[in-house]
């Protein structure tokens, strides 16, 4: 797999005119281009790699399995523990 990066303020006209024509939208100065180039055959594309796969990778279902009362009490400590708020006096 291979990431190619160019800002688009650094590509000439007619070539940034043919990535607009393959994009199918205007390229504006303070954009990026990133084109990944990916082998077909490969094994399993993830999210990144075909911009919204209909299946999250693994590591998203943490809550697999848990009853909503331990997904609450999950929820009950993260939050709590995000709270780093000084209290006012």
């Amino acid at each position: 797999m291979e990431n190619i990066i160019r800002d688009v303020r650094d590509i000439d006209t007619g070539d940034r005119h043919a990535l607009e024509h393959v994009v199918g939208t205007r390229l504006l100065e303070n954009q990026r281009l990133i084109i990944q180039i990916v082998n077909i055959n490969a094994a399993e594309p993830t999210v990144m790699q075909n911009g919204g796969a209909d299946e999250l990778p693994e590591w998203c279902n943490v809550y697999a399995g848990l009853s909503d009362d331990e997904v609450a009490d999950v929820e009950k400590i993260a939050l709590t523990r995000a709270d780093l708020t000084r209290p006012t006096e």
